[in-house]
């Protein structure tokens, strides 16, 4: 079976490590998006997949598009039975579905027809549901809507984030699709449409999402800062600069002493515990501050940062 994959972050390294291991399975290529600019040098970076791709002799594309005569022309090249897709953030078009005998396979990191589109993991956080889980989908034009051929579930602890909870549900995401993929191939399986009833859409993620609305309460602020981690942060502004929230608990009002309850949402207040020793009251309840970083300046424990700023406690943000 010839296989070309197709992806880009490091959570979908796994899928192609597996792919490449499995019985009767050829990597055929590998297409990743063209180098971006990072760093302050703003200096070429290659995607996590294509360095490893490079590490382990693969053959790896890079076409700025797939929608190209040359992009077609260079996958058609490689004669793929099935093409499996994991977080390559580019549309697949009309002609590259069509090329291969066996369709393009996408794993989605939710329970389609739940959460489709760019941010399924971010808002299964925010929404503080008790589970989500992944899909195997076959691609078809529109935005995750084509059938499915197999879903798993995973239980949600309430600790994840954003990061920890992506690499969880492609890890789980690769057992399912080397579970699926031969006798897919082989026609044994027939995918179930999905029920447009049931669909909700994600949105892209924008760096303001990550700034805290301290009228929301401690309970949303708290999964806010685990689903906007790494990007864009739980961060809020103090004395001109941004300051990330990087290790918050969400706590009752009966943690803020008598004298402080009546302050406004936005209040930095004392708390008694030694290792959370300020909290910012919210819209319900107060968001306790383990660990910041002013802009600038190194991540330390809240114990720490007071220490070096102590005219944040009373502060209004």
């Amino acid at each position: 079976m010839r296989v070309v994959f197709m992806g880009t972050p490091a959570f979908a390294i796994p899928v192609l490590d597996a792919l490449t291991e499995a019985e009767g399975v050829e990597v055929a290529g590998v297409f990743t998006p063209p180098d971006r600019p990072g760093g302050r040098g703003r200096n070429p970076v290659p995607s996590p997949v294509k360095t490893h791709a490079l590490a382990r002799g693969l053959n790896l594309l890079q076409p700025p598009s797939l929608r190209t005569d040359k992009a077609q022309e260079s996958l058609a090249g490689l004669s793929p039975d099935v093409i499996v897709v994991a977080a390559y953030g580019r549309i697949l078009p009309p002609r590259v579905l069509a090329l291969p005998l066996h369709g393009c396979l996408n794993l989605h990191p939710s329970l389609l027809p739940r959460y489709r589109g760019p941010s399924p993991v971010v808002t299964a956080i925010l929404d503080g549901g008790a589970a989500t889980g992944v899909s195997l989908m076959l691609l078809d034009q529109g935005m995750d809507t084509g059938p499915v051929i197999d879903r798993r579930d995973f239980d949600l602890a309430g600790q994840e984030t954003a990061e920890t909870l992506t690499a969880d549900l492609f890890r789980l995401g690769t057992g399912m699709l080397l579970d699926n993929l031969e006798p897919w191939v082989a026609g044994k399986l027939v995918p179930q449409p999905q029920n447009e009833a049931d669909s909700t859409v994600t949105r892209k993620v924008e760096r303001e999402d990550g700034r805290a609305d301290w009228q929301v309460s401690g309970a949303q602020l708290e999964r806010r800062r685990r689903a906007y981690t790494p990007w864009p942060g739980l961060y809020t502004l103090w004395e001109g600069k941004v300051l990330k929230l990087l290790s918050v608990t969400d706590l009752s009002t009966d943690a803020i002493p008598e004298a402080a309850r009546d302050r406004s949402p936005g209040s930095v207040v004392p708390l008694s515990s030694e290792e959370t020793p300020l909290g910012v009251i919210t819209g319900l309840g107060v968001l306790g501050l383990k660990s910041l970083q002013l802009e600038g300046r190194k991540a330390v424990p809240a114990p720490e940062f007071l220490r070096g700023y102590p005219t944040m406690m009373g502060a209004q943000l």
